[in-house]
């Protein structure tokens, strides 16, 4: 029972979802972080997770009906090179499609594109080393939370903020319960999603 609760908050807080979260963050939590119309936020919110989360996602569970895939979890490192390198093609494409609209908030196409820096990042050190994407994208989370509540007063960042840790723990307590990873990889990835995204967020709500 324990197991396969592990399991399903590994695929709940998949780092798929980051992106989608974030973008939840900064266009419905933080209205003022944006300058996208009310009417067409809805929308930009689905292309986000249809190109980041459902196309991703639908991609990997190809590859694992092919046979290319031999997991969804990907617990070997030789799994992840396909799967994260197909992700990020994904996301370079979505940056690329964001930033060719000029109507758009030049802010949509830079959260996807400081994201997308983070994955390439994660990306190339997993043809090495099998740093943790869950803990990569719960450190970028958490600078999001840390950086919008830094730069928008009106936000109350204090709960969105423990609940953000919170879940980290949560999922970090997970990924060692089920042997995905050493202790020193789950810690990697975190510090290196947060300070990229730390970094990033900084820059683009200068």
């Amino acid at each position: 029972m324990q197991k396969v609760f592990a399991e399903i908050i590994s695929v709940v807080l998949q780092p798929l979802v980051i992106p989608s979260l974030v973008y939840w963050l900064v266009l419905f939590v933080v209205p003022e972080a944006s300058s996208i119309p009310e009417p067409f936020k809805g929308r930009v919110f689905w292309l986000i997770a249809l190109s980041t989360l459902i196309i991703p996602m639908l991609t990997i569970f190809g590859l694992r009906l092919s046979g290319t895939l031999k997991s969804i979890h990907m617990a070997e490192l030789k799994d992840r090179a396909i799967p994260f390198s197909v992700t990020c093609i994904y996301y370079y494409l979505t940056v690329y499609f964001l930033y060719q609209r000029s109507e758009l908030d030049p802010i949509l196409w830079q959260v996807l594109g400081l994201i997308t820096l983070a994955i390439t990042g994660l990306t190339l050190v997993t043809f090495f080393w099998k740093m943790s994407a869950h803990m990569t994208g719960m450190g970028g989370l958490i600078a999001a939370v840390v950086v919008l509540a830094s730069k928008f007063p009106t936000f109350s960042g204090l709960y969105p903020l423990i609940i953000s840790l919170l879940l980290t723990g949560l999922v970090g307590t997970v990924r060692l319960y089920l042997n995905a990873h050493k202790p020193i990889e789950t810690y990697v990835g975190l510090v290196f999603g947060f300070l990229v995204c730390y970094i990033g967020f900084n820059l683009i709500w200068l």
